[in-house]
């Protein structure tokens, strides 16, 4: 009997730890310093975005390098809608500044479509 218990605990378990390794949005985490700065390993076919509620008028710099070209962008929502302040596409860095119009929660997303895990980094400054 202990052992089935065992059996069940692990089945049932399973898939939220799948679940969690899957995450692919990564909450922005601002240091003292107004700073932010991730790595991923992005698998091919699969993204990744870090995302965070900017205030209106904000001007964040960004830069990311990417071990393989990605497709990225910076966006938010609408209602329905997709706004896009950048989009590039088959990329392996780039850097720019964003000025936020109007509060939001913004995500800054990886797309690798190639066939090889990319690591992509990205920095952030307020």
């Amino acid at each position: 009997m202990k052992h089935l218990r065992s059996i069940v605990v692990l089945v049932l378990t399973a898939p939220v730890g799948a679940a969690t390794a899957s995450n692919h949005i990564v909450d922005i985490q601002w240091s003292n310093e107004g700073r932010f700065q991730h790595q991923s390993q992005v698998a091919a076919g699969k993204f990744v975005e870090v995302c965070g509620k900017l205030a209106s008028g904000s001007a964040i710099r960004w830069s990311f390098d990417a071990s393989a070209a990605v497709d990225f962008n910076v966006h938010y929502h609408v209602g329905k809608d997709v706004v896009f302040p950048f989009k590039l596409t088959a990329v392996a860095s780039a850097k720019d500044t964003l000025d936020a119009k109007i509060e939001q929660d913004y995500c800054w997303t990886w797309r690798n479509k190639s066939a090889e895990t990319a690591t992509v980094t990205v920095r952030l400054q307020r």
